[in-house]
C-alpha cells in the first residue's frame, strides 16, 4: 500500500537555492527520476511522495546550486563509505484501516525537517579520506566542523595515523564558517590566499 509523505525544506537551508530534488532508494538516485521540490511563500522547498507503507529507503536533497542537504530529525541515518556521506533514512509508516475509518481523518504526515548534511571536502585541505574520518567522529556540517578547535582537530588526525597527522587543520573552523554562513565569495579568496601561502 502506497502512502503519500510529504517532505519540506525550511527556508534557513533553502537559502538562495530556487528549486532541487528528492532523491533516494525509491527513485534509483537517478536525477531524471528525481521528485521535484515546488518553492513556497515562505521560501521553504516542499515535495510529496507517495511511498510503500512499512519500507525504510535512504535519501537526499539535491538542490540548485550544488548542496546536497540532509534531514537532521530523521530517525536514523546510514554512512555511504563510497562516497563519505550520511545518507538520511525514512520507514514509511503502516497505518491499520480500521483506525483511519474511526478517526475519520486523513493520515498525518509525516513532515521531516531538514538541515545541511555539507560536503566537507569544499574546504581547503580536506580530502576524501579526512571528509570519512571526521565523519566517523560525527562532525558532518560546516557548522559543526566550524565549532572544532584547531587543536581538537589536530588531535583526531593524529589519532589516524601518521598520513593524517601532517595536514594542518587551523584554517578549517573558519573557512566553515564561512561555508556555513553561504559566504562563498569570501570563502573563494580566503583558499587563493591559503593555496598561494602554501
Amino acid at each position: 500500500m502506497a502512502t503519500k509523505v510529504t517532505f519540506t525544506l525550511s527556508a534557513d537551508v533553502v537559502a538562495d537555492a530556487t528549486e532541487g530534488l528528492l532523491l533516494g532508494e525509491f527513485n534509483n538516485w537517478d536525477q531524471a527520476n528525481g521528485i521535484s521540490l515546488k518553492k513556497q511563500k515562505d521560501g521553504s522547498l516542499k515535495a510529496i511522495a507517495s511511498l510503500e507503507a512499512g519500507k525504510t529507503y535512504q535519501y537526499r536533497y539535491l538542490l540548485s546550486d550544488g548542496r546536497w542537504v540532509n534531514d537532521d530529525k530523521a530517525a536514523t541515518f546510514a554512512f555511504a563509505h563510497e562516497f563519505a556521506v550520511e545518507n538520511c533514512v525514512i520507514t514509511v509508516p503502516v497505518v491499520e484501516p480500521k483506525e483511519v475509518k474511526a478517526k475519520k481523518a486523513p493520515v498525518k504526515k509525516a513532515e521531516p525537517t531538514v538541515t545541511i548534511a555539507d560536503d566537507l571536502t569544499k574546504i581547503e585541505g580536506i580530502g576524501k579520506k579526512i571528509n570519512e574520518l571526521l565523519a566517523a567522529e560525527n562532525i558532518v556540517t560546516f557548522k559543526e566542523l566550524s565549532k572544532l578547535s584547531a587543536k581538537k582537530l589536530k588531535a583526531i588526525l593524529e589519532a589516524a595515523g601518521t598520513k593524517f597527522a601532517m595536514h594542518n587543520p587551523t584554517s578549517w573552523p573558519k573557512q566553515a564558517k564561512l561555508a556555513a554562513a553561504g559566504k562563498w565569495d569570501e570563502l573563494a579568496t580566503l583558499q587563493k590566499e591559503l593555496v598561494a601561502g602554501k
